[in-house]
């Protein structure tokens, strides 16, 4: 327990201090969803029907920003060797990092998120709805993040890679995640597509640290 708390330590540190941190997916995040209403033209009749799509679309985008240097890093100086000769199993490594991803990058781009879709023409009352999907759903793409940052391991283009492999994962919380909204919108329940969403979020949390740590294995093999 000790060495996981002390890993865990570690990459939140890793997590702030590499190239700014949250700062820069934030930053990403708030960019994008003020350039799409100046390409959209500006219109909030327009933009209103689409804004929790485009919202969580940037959402998943960021998300993928700080994802090449998961593993790379350690793989480069040599700490991923370390660790996995250490007391805790390289499945609890995976989650692990996933799990210091999240806290670091994840929930300050679903704070974020609010202030995002209120500029996209969302209405003010939905803000708690979107922090509360944006959450779990940053879980998710945490989760899917470090698999697909752990498969891309060793590769000369990775951060190519991992948007290949993530994005194609990042569509069912994307969808989920924006039905939610636009059943808010609309005055229906948004519970069934958050439950949708939990579950996906629950899928990736067991299947992430297995498949992640056969990679990282595949990787170091």
């Amino acid at each position: 327990m000790k060495g996981l708390m002390i890993l865990f330590r570690r990459e939140l540190a890793l997590a702030w201090s590499g190239g700014g941190g949250p700062l820069l997916a934030c930053g990403f995040f708030l960019c994008l969803t003020a350039l799409i209403p100046l390409a959209a033209g500006g219109d909030p009749a327009g933009l209103r029907p689409i804004a929790g799509g485009v919202a969580w679309l940037a959402l998943a985008l960021s998300s993928i920003l700080s994802l090449e240097r998961l593993f790379e890093r350690d793989l480069e100086d040599g700490a991923l060797d370390l660790i996995a000769l250490g007391p805790v199993p390289l499945e609890l490594v995976v989650l692990t990092k996933a799990k210091a991803q999240w806290l670091a990058v994840g929930v300050p781009l679903a704070l974020t998120a609010p202030v995002a879709a209120i500029t996209l023409g969302l209405p003010p009352s939905l803000a708690p709805l979107v922090a509360l999907s944006a959450l779990i759903g940053s879980l998710g793409f945490a989760l899917t993040g470090a698999l697909g940052a752990a498969l891309a391991l060793g590769s000369k283009r990775g951060g190519l890679l991992i948007a290949v492999v993530v994005l194609p994962l990042f569509i069912p919380p994307v969808v989920f995640g924006a039905g939610a909204l636009e059943r808010a919108v609309n005055g229906l329940d948004p519970a069934p597509a958050l439950a949708f969403l939990a579950a996906y979020v629950l899928f990736a949390a067991v299947v992430t640290p297995f498949a992640g740590a056969a990679a990282v294995r595949n990787a170091q093999g």
